[in-house]
């Protein structure tokens, strides 16, 4: 039963309940080669035997069933799309994430889904979350392995809380330089800020690309959080301009500011029950402290700011004990 709002455009309510019918028999028609691999999952290829000629480019939203952003851009430009498909210039795969999620109106059902792309789960193996990432590791397995060697994932999210940064990315440290800088050079495109690099995964789906499957993975915060069919999409427009000329090969625009570069200082691990962090977790992200202030304790671990300024980010102390519950980090640019 979904509990998705009753008056949704057709393209919108149709991506949000993982329905790809018309889309697919559009590109079907067109000639593409088009399977669904899985429920909400959509792979949409040149017919033929895939090669270095065209990007592999794997787009994924609702990883959080209530970042409803992302689902409204992508369901326009694949609609629009889809009624000219000769213009797609790469072949495509899009996910949405937590479908169970998404239609209950819910960030996710038994746990954060996007701390499930790893070897060991621990106490989050065995959740509804866990089963739906093994069906998405397999479906991204599939649809890299034949891949040339331009590949992308860009995991589209908003956020929570208000940033400093209203856009920014994570970036895997992992991906080689050249494809790390064509990679910045389009968040750029997009709007981005900020972007930061990060050295070691926390389970999240686009570190697991990049690792696994040499793609330039990013997972990026496009603004903030609101309900499908309401959200203002004009604070998409510059992302939804550059996903629309990646998709369509179009020539690089210019005039794109780079965004600010910051690195991972530490990663701050929810250790046990007694967490407490010295500040509420509706501050800011990119909120900036100084060298010497507490950031949290855990028992007898106290962790204060070693830089002579940290900027933290994603802090959340109500994340279950053995994840991260914030990420403090500091300017490389």
């Amino acid at each position: 039963m979904s509990d998705l709002p009753s008056a949704l455009p057709q393209a919108v309510r149709a991506l949000a309940e993982a329905d790809f019918s018309a889309v697919a028999q559009r590109f079907t028609t067109a000639g593409f080669a088009v399977a669904e691999p899985a429920d909400g999952i959509i792979t949409i290829t040149a017919a033929g035997v895939r090669g270095a000629s065209r990007p592999a480019v794997l787009i994924s939203v609702g990883v959080h069933g209530d970042e409803t952003g992302p689902i409204e851009v992508v369901a326009y430009l694949l609609d629009a799309l889809s009624h000219q498909p000769s213009a797609l210039a790469v072949d495509l795969m899009l996910c949405v994430g937590n479908i169970g999620a998404i239609r209950a109106g819910k960030r996710f059902i038994d746990a954060d889904l996007n701390r499930m792309f790893r070897a060991q789960r621990g106490t989050l193996e065995g959740t509804a979350e866990a089963a739906r990432a093994d069906v998405m590791i397999a479906a991204t397995t599939a649809f890299f392995k034949d891949a040339g060697p331009q590949r992308w994932h860009l995991d589209l999210h908003t956020a929570i809380r208000p940033s400093v940064y209203p856009t920014f990315a994570i970036v895997p440290e992992l991906i080689p330089d050249a494809a790390r800088a064509q990679l910045i050079d389009w968040l750029g495109l997009a709007g981005i800020g900020a972007i930061i690099m990060n050295p070691a995964s926390v389970g999240t789906y686009s570190y697991y690309s990049a690792e696994h499957h040499a793609a330039a993975g990013t997972t990026i915060e496009l603004g903030r959080i609101g309900t499908l069919g309401q959200n203002d999409l004009a604070q998409f427009k510059d992302a939804s301009q550059a996903l629309d000329d990646l998709l369509r090969g179009a020539a690089r625009r210019e005039g794109a500011q780079r965004p600010h570069i910051f690195n991972t200082a530490r990663q701050i691990i929810k250790l046990s029950d007694q967490f407490q962090m010295a500040f509420g977790k509706e501050t800011h992200n990119f909120t900036a402290m100084k060298q010497g202030e507490e950031i949290a304790r855990d028992g007898d671990t106290v962790y204060t700011v070693q830089y002579p300024e940290e900027l933290v980010v994603f802090p959340n102390p109500d994340v279950r004990v053995g994840l991260r519950a914030g990420l403090m980090v500091v300017r490389a640019d």
